[in-house]
């Protein structure tokens, strides 16, 4: 049985605290030199993402990941499917996120890219491999889209995202790894709700971190939903574009990290289990907003 609270606005503040404790973040190869600040403002052993937007910033990452476990915080580094080239490649940048950051936790997704640069495209067929397990990570995320993904829907069909995390849920159970989503970033609690809500009907029992956009500009926000591809939640993001005199309007997530507290607390059946961070406005104002909100 899950454990249910009733949330009260007067309880609000100590649970939204108790909800960013989970929280993680993400940053991008070229971002190294946030660690040091990461490292002053976030507990010891908080999970840092590192994207990989451009297969060409491997290097980078894997500096990256090496600087945040220097920093006492935990890499989890981005593996995209559609980066990796072969067996031996994927051996290769594993073998060196094990030696320069002791990583144990990775996101294997199947990346954006059009076309492969190799021979995979899709997270299952990096599982598949078994060389996570040979470079000691036990802990892997897998990609969701509450909002869906027009990509995969248009060449698949919607219910291939369901059915591609019920074939990666259960060899991460038969391989004894332990295994949770980490969303696209969207606006607003609904989706994730509906969403979650599907996926337990279909059997997928895997706990969910919501992608959460941080403050950031109306303009800013607008640009990354449009290079994202996120779905109905931008809606109202973009009708607050078209006032012209709010485009420079910062935005806090606020609203959204509290609906997700809601979930996290009254309906634990869904597995909403945190917030993962998106640093579009800047690490400044995002890191400052956590704190405003975790004491």
């Amino acid at each position: 049985m899950f454990s249910k609270l009733k949330v009260e606005a007067s309880d609000m503040p100590a649970l939204v605290a108790a909800f960013l404790s989970r929280l993680s973040i993400e940053i991008t190869p070229k971002q190294v030199e946030k660690v040091g600040l990461l490292r002053d403002k976030l507990p010891q052993g908080t999970c840092v993402y590192v994207a990989l937007i451009d297969p060409a910033d491997l290097a980078l990452q894997i500096e990256a990941v090496a600087a945040i476990r220097a920093a006492g915080l935990e890499p989890v580094p981005h593996v995209p499917a559609r980066f990796v080239r072969d067996k031996s490649d994927l051996d290769r940048r594993l073998a060196h996120f094990a030696e320069r950051g002791e990583v144990h936790q990775a996101l294997v997704l199947g990346g954006g890219a059009p076309q492969p640069l190799g021979i995979f495209d899709a997270a299952i067929q990096l599982l598949e491999t078994g060389l996570f397990e040979t470079y000691g990570i036990r802990k892997i995320g897998l990609a969701g889209h509450p909002e869906g993904n027009p990509d995969i829907i248009k060449a698949k069909g919607e219910a291939a995202l369901a059915e591609a995390l019920k074939v990666k849920q259960a060899y991460l159970a038969a391989h004894k790894i332990e295994g949770y989503i980490a969303t696209q970033f969207l606006f607003e609690a609904g989706p994730v709700a509906y969403w979650a809500k599907s996926l337990r009907d279909e059997g997928i029992t895997l706990p969910i971190h919501v992608g959460v956009p941080g403050p950031a500009t109306i303009k800013t926000l607008v640009k990354y939903a449009a290079m994202c591809g996120v779905g109905n939640s931008a809606r109202f993001i973009r009708k607050q574009a078209l006032n012209v005199t709010k485009l420079l309007t910062v935005s806090s997530p606020d609203v959204f990290v509290e609906n997700l507290t809601k979930l996290h607390f009254e309906k634990p059946e869904l597995g909403v289990a945190g917030p993962h961070l998106y640093p579009f406005g800047g690490f400044d104002k995002l890191l400052d907003w956590v704190s405003s909100r975790s004491s």
